[in-house]
């Protein structure tokens, strides 16, 4: 039996327990509530607090990268690997849809498999290439009046080294021109620019309708000199490498003995102008892909075309009747350049044999991927095409040593288990760029929705040196930090310059290209010269072009030595990259970009760059543009205002990044989305008037020069073509509609860096 002070002692104890948890449930219930509120609910004043507040949160999600790892790989990249990759990537000539290039394709898949790339892929699309017929080939021929030849072009390129002598050279050729066998008189248009032909038109009263074209290559893309000539009436053009463009005026000073082009040096190329498979435009050239016609937006000509060397160049313009062209149009052959429409001998006559043809093949890309992991579905691609004229050292082969010897670098850190980037790093190698761009853009159409939600820049070494004078960028605004912060870090490769005080690539980059308007280098806006362009005009995601160039004293469009069969390893080897210390740059340079945009916490975006370069091609365009739009009753004013809201909304943006709480994941996620978004609103759906496949109002090729960047490109088209009187009624009424959707997609384009629960306008 209990006594009476033990029973009331029990009480007392149950009393107490069960205020206890009376008080337990209260403190439990209040504490429930705080987390609620502040968890899954916070507000501006709390999202400002520095910490983390949400429970069970990895710091892995909300750090940046191991910074250490930056210096790591880019000392771990090495002048003798990519030196061996490209040698042997050079051992056989690789055209598109060859065997050759299905080989090299093989050996990047074996390679990425072995160095520890995460998954690796080849894709294979059935496109419409182009090639000449190797029993019956090319050629221009000069024949007198009794029908004789006089002189004639080499069907191949002579043999200079051993290197050249192997199977598989593809002869001199343009691809996708049509075949014929044209005879008849030449006329000698320079460079076969619309200006070249304004003026033989009106100061000559020259007219080049059933006559074949002369033109010398440089300035404008072949394929647009063959598309001006066809739309004048010519019925065939020879192409030529004039000395003045690749010689230093000594024509004896050559290849073997140095990076000039010899005389029976001859640039391959393409003359379609479109990206992708001329077929199926806008959609994979896939097994199930519905093919037609040619889309209208593309070209291909009708008329032949074929390139030569000044070997036989010389010997046409020698016998070429007329006057004598003016100093501009003079070149640097030793001769005295006239405008023909006629030979010097009555009953002479040129005659141009194409028998090239189109045909359907089977193109790779190969793909490797070092998966992520925080962000597995978000991707920084780094690329560069497999595919070339002949030996390709330096396009597109320098680049691919390279991303061999980046992929190695990067493979290996993962395989070791010391590093795994925060986002996704995607190795590309495309089939067929040569002839358009063509493996790329199947790619992109392929995996347009993919592509189009998870990629957030496109980095791309087309050719890695191609000369060793200073470093050079073509870029869209948002990849502009993540450069300029590269190259300070990567060490010049020029050790005169380093003990000049110039140590960093950024340093003679800066000192040789500055910019007009800030102190920093120059970059340029890309027109559509590789593979970058259709990730920019489908996708809207931010793109840049790397590579080291020659002095530009030297007035050259393209190196001297560019789609010739002496391309070679030896040219790279003893001539122009010796010890390969620039394309050691240039892989340090992509590789420290790739990290930083895969392993920064926020994506290295400077939404400001965006702003400046818009003002300054705003201001730009205005100059240009501006009296002829106001005298036709278009508010030029309007465009200046979206451009300053525009930027009012970038500098809001930028000061509320300041202020986030970088330790909520959801805020990093979000400030991300909206950094990856920006660039996207400048694509309209509908596309450029005239060009339904790009999309970017602010960016984009020139429509009479390929390789040429063009500002408000749908605007500048249609005013040009008034200007030159060409259907100006209808082109009012397309800059007119187009310039309402250039100042809606501003707005769009404000609305996404706004507060994403607070994105719409007031009116």
């Amino acid at each position: 039996m209990y006594s009476t002070e033990s029973l009331v002692h029990r009480k007392k104890q149950s009393r107490c327990l069960l205020i206890s948890a009376a008080i337990g449930c209260v403190v439990t219930f209040v504490i429930g509530i705080l987390i609620g509120r502040f968890a899954t609910c916070p507000d501006e004043s709390v999202e400002e607090k520095p910490g983390l507040y949400l429970p069970g949160v990895s710091e892995a999600l909300v750090s940046d990268g191991d910074p250490t790892i930056a210096q790591e790989l880019m000392n771990s990249i090495s002048n003798d690997r990519i030196r061996k990759n490209l040698r042997m990537l050079t051992e056989h000539p690789h055209l598109a849809g060859t065997e050759e290039n299905l080989n090299l394709a093989m050996e990047l898949k074996k390679h990425w498999e072995d160095v520890g790339v995460d998954h690796v892929t080849l894709t294979p699309y059935r496109v419409l290439l182009s090639y000449p017929n190797m029993s019956d080939l090319n050629y221009v021929e000069l024949l007198n009046e009794n029908n004789v030849t006089k002189y004639k072009s080499n069907l191949t390129e002579p043999v200079l080294t051993p290197e050249e002598n192997k199977p598989g050279v593809v002869p001199p050729f343009n691809a996708y021109s049509a075949p014929g066998d044209i005879y008849g008189e030449v006329v000698y248009v320079n460079y076969g620019r619309v200006e070249d032909y304004i003026y033989l038109e009106q100061n000559k009263s020259i007219n080049i309708t059933g006559k074949i074209v002369l033109a010398r290559y440089g300035k404008i893309f072949r394929g647009d000199k063959v598309h001006l000539a066809e739309l004048r009436g010519a019925t065939a053009v020879i192409l030529f490498s004039d000395p003045e463009d690749v010689t230093d005026g000594d024509v004896n000073q050559v290849y073997p003995k140095d990076w000039w082009l010899p005389p029976s040096g001859t640039q391959r190329g393409t003359v379609y102008i479109g990206d992708g498979d001329p077929l199926s435009p806008g959609y994979p050239a896939i097994e199930t892909a519905y093919r037609k016609k040619l889309s209208p937006d593309w070209y291909l000509p009708a008329i032949p075309c074929h390139p030569i060397g000044y070997g036989i160049a010389i010997n046409l313009m020698r016998n070429l009747g007329g006057d004598v062209v003016p100093r501009a149009w003079q070149g640097g052959m030793n001769v005295t350049y006239k405008f023909g429409d006629g030979f010097q001998t009555p009953g002479w006559r040129a005659h141009v044999k194409v028998s090239t043809s189109n045909r359907n093949v089977t193109i790779y890309n190969a793909i490797g991927i070092i998966r992520g992991s925080v962000e597995p579905d978000r991707y920084i691609l780094i690329g560069n095409h497999r595919d070339a004229w002949v030996f390709g050292a330096l396009d597109p082969s320098s680049g691919t040593a390279i991303m061999m010897e980046i992929s190695r670098a990067m493979g290996q850190l993962v395989k070791s288990g010391r590093w795994r980037p925060r986002r996704s790093i995607i190795f590309c190698s495309w089939g067929a760029e040569e002839y358009g761009l063509v493996g790329s853009t199947e790619w992109v159409e392929h995996y347009t929705k993919s592509l189009g939600a998870r990629a957030i820049a496109y980095l791309n070494v087309d050719i890695a040196v191609q000369g060793n004078f200073t470093f050079r960028a073509l870029g869209t605004p948002m990849i502009f930090k993540s450069l300029y912060d590269a190259t300070k870090k990567v060490p010049n490769p020029n050790a005169t310059e380093v003990s000049e005080g110039r140590t960093s690539v950024y340093d003679t980059w800066k000192m040789t290209t500055p910019s007009a308007e800030f102190d920093r280098p120059r970059i340029t806006l890309p027109g559509s010269g590789s593979d970058y362009a259709t990730f920019r005009d489908r996708l809207g995601v931010p793109i840049v072009d790397l590579r080291y160039t020659w002095d530009p004293r030297y007035k050259l469009s393209a190196y001297p030595m560019y789609h010739s069969a002496y391309e070679t390893f030896y040219l790279v080897d003893e001539i122009m990259d010796r010890g390969f210390h620039y394309h050691r740059a240039i892989g340090q340079i992509w590789t420290e970009m790739a990290r930083d945009l895969a392993d920064s916490l926020i994506i290295p975006f400077n939404v400001s760059d965006y702003s400046t370069v818009i003002t300054s091609i705003g201001k730009t365009f205005m100059d240009s543009f501006s009296k002829i739009m106001t005298d036709n009753g278009i508010d030029i004013g309007l465009l200046e205002q979206a451009i300053s809201n525009f930027t009012s909304s970038v500098r809001e943006f930028e000061n509320q990044i300041q202020k986030a709480n970088l330790k909520d994941p959801f805020v990093v996620r979000r400030i991300n989305d909206q950094l990856m978004q920006l660039d996207r609103a400048f694509i309209d759906p509908a596309g450029l008037p005239g060009r339904s496949l790009k999309r970017h109002i602010l960016f984009a090729e020139s429509t009479v020069d390929n390789y040429a960047g063009s500002r408000f490109p749908g605007l500048s088209d249609a005013i040009t073509k008034i200007q030159l009187k060409e259907d100006v009624d209808n082109q009012w009424e397309v800059v007119r509609k187009h310039y309402s959707v250039i100042l809606f997609t501003f707005q769009s384009a404000s609305a996404t860096l706004k507060d994403v629960s607070n994105f719409m306008f007031s009116y």
